[in-house]
């Protein structure tokens, strides 16, 4: 907390300078983006979700199961998915089996998985085609998600929140997923949205503070 002014707005270098000043030798931490967001997250067209490939990967292996069959099953196991299945795979998710990060789909078997809406919706993995987790390009989708694809959606307050990387990162490579992801926030601003878009910005680490950052609107 020492190495925080509380009240200071930080440049992305020196923020991302600070938080690797606290990296612990115990274990890698996550570092994270929180931003405010000048949304009615009441009005369906103001709503934020998505998803974006951040340029130097996201520091973990992600977990990555398709809905499919025939050809595009065999591009999703050659693209790297740890499960690939249509009717099987429903089935040992309605078990309870939820050892996984990402479920992607092709359309044609949204009837599959329609079923497990309550079971995936709750966790945040249920495909949709907002955050490109619904696509016929199933072999790209599993490359992107296992390398370093993030998915984002706002919470009630307005506000929308992504791991970026980890402390480990080098300072170049940490500041380039930070600005990549805000230059997507940014292009996704709804048009019903006026003034400031981006109200408040913050960085931080898995165990660490936040530091306030000065960031273009």
């Amino acid at each position: 907390a020492a190495k925080v002014e509380a009240r200071r707005k930080y440049s992305l270098e020196e923020a991302v300078r600070v938080l690797k000043s606290m990296a612990s030798t115990r274990f890698d931490q996550s570092v994270e983006v929180a931003l405010k967001l000048a949304i009615d997250p009441k009005k369906s067209e103001q709503t934020i979700r998505g998803s974006v490939s951040l340029p130097k990967g996201i520091g973990k292996s992600r977990r990555v199961i398709v809905f499919a069959d025939g050809e595009e099953a065999r591009l999703a196991r050659d693209a790297g998915a740890d499960e690939v299945g249509m009717d099987d795979l429903a089935k040992k998710i309605e078990g309870g089996w939820l050892d996984f990060d990402v479920a992607i789909a092709l359309p044609r078997t949204m009837k599959v998985i329609s079923k497990l809406g309550k079971v995936l919706g709750p966790k945040g993995l249920m495909p949709s085609p907002k955050n490109g987790t619904v696509t016929e390009d199933v072999r790209t989708a599993v490359r992107e998600f296992k390398a370093g694809r993030i998915e984002y959606r706002n919470d009630d307050a307005g506000n929308v929140q992504a791991a970026v990387g980890k402390l480990s990162f080098s300072e170049e490579d940490l500041r380039a997923n930070i600005e990549a992801f805000l230059e997507h926030i940014r292009s996704v601003r709804p048009a019903t949205v006026k003034g400031n878009f981006i109200q408040n910005a913050s960085v931080s680490a898995s165990m660490g503070p936040g530091l306030a950052l000065a960031v273009q609107a």
